[in-house]
């Protein structure tokens, strides 16, 4: 196990090597700058700016700057919020969306599966008929979508909640319940889909010929071995949502991490840019790299030392 993981840990600090090299080299290409859309700012003072944040630097050289302060965990601080580092709207910003999402994957595994289960075992019935249809709505109708009709439904149109404003708990119901739309309706497909092929096998035919309960057969036969596909759709899932879906936080009005990150593109802001990019990108490997190591608990079929 210990071999597999220092590969697999190796692969990710190479795949995250890349991401910064191509995203630092890509936002350096673009034209314009940080501070290009300032009005009347003197030159003298603009020199001065620059040089300050080494940006009058050659490209290689702002390269290597950039690399030696990630490697003192320090993200550059932010050229749009006076006074705050990257680090700071991001330890400001990613427990708010980290509570939407935990929100938001708990309902999604806890309709998705069980939806997905009851689906497998009526096929055909009017249970697999309608959780399907529910679910190609939910893949089907974008989150934006979702979202604003949520908004307008339950705080236009009843007043039950209010948004455009970060209130804790209360506030994160709404946008944890648009985020779990899509995966919601993808982990109940995956599931029925799996289970369906499980309980065909000949393990499941043999613990339901020795007379054991149905439920056991289901839960600890069956489920164990369906459920690999969807742990396999947590890594990226769980990065994703705990990031934030930008356009859920901007039509709630959520201070999110992803809230930042669209501010930052809108302004150039470099730092923040990379920041995030790195953050997000640093977690997707990280998911993975856990859901990975899950494989060999769940299933002994796969060998963690190959």
């Amino acid at each position: 196990m210990g071999r597999y993981i220092f590969q697999r840990v190796w692969t990710s600090a190479v795949t995250l090597f890349v991401v910064i090299t191509v995203t630092f080299f890509l936002m350096r290409a673009i034209p314009g700058g940080p501070f290009t859309d300032e009005k009347a700012i003197p030159p003298q003072i603009l020199t001065k700016v620059l040089e300050r944040y080494h940006m009058n630097d050659p490209i290689h050289i702002q390269y290597f700057h950039y690399l030696q302060s990630l490697a003192r965990f320090d993200l550059g601080p932010s050229f749009r919020y006076e006074g705050m580092s990257v680090n700071d709207l991001i330890r400001d910003s990613f427990p708010i969306s980290l509570l939407i999402g935990s929100m938001a994957i708990l309902i999604a595994l806890g309709i998705g599966i069980p939806a997905g289960i009851v689906s497998a075992l009526r096929r055909g019935g009017w249970q697999d008929k309608t959780a399907m249809v529910v679910a190609t709505l939910g893949i089907t109708i974008p989150n934006y979508v979702i979202a604003t009709l949520m908004v307008y439904v339950f705080a236009y149109r009843l007043g039950i909640v209010t948004v455009g404003f970060w209130e804790g708990f209360s506030t994160a119901v709404l946008p944890a319940i648009t985020l779990a739309g899509y995966p919601t309706a993808f982990i109940s497909r995956l599931t029925r889909s799996s289970m369906l092929e499980v309980i065909q096998q000949d393990y499941i035919r043999t613990a339901r010929s020795k007379g054991l309960r149905e439920r056991t057969v289901v839960y600890i036969h069956a489920l164990k071995n369906a459920v690999i596909p969807v742990v396999t759709y947590l890594g990226p899932l769980a990065a994703g949502i705990l990031t934030g879906s930008f356009v859920v936080e901007q039509i709630y009005g959520v201070p999110g991490l992803g809230t930042f990150f669209v501010t930052s593109i809108q302004n150039r802001d470099y730092t923040t840019i990379m920041g995030v990019t790195v953050f997000y990108s640093a977690l997707l490997v990280s998911l993975n790299l856990l859901v990975d190591i899950c494989y060999g608990f769940i299933d002994p079929r796969i060998k963690l030392g190959g």
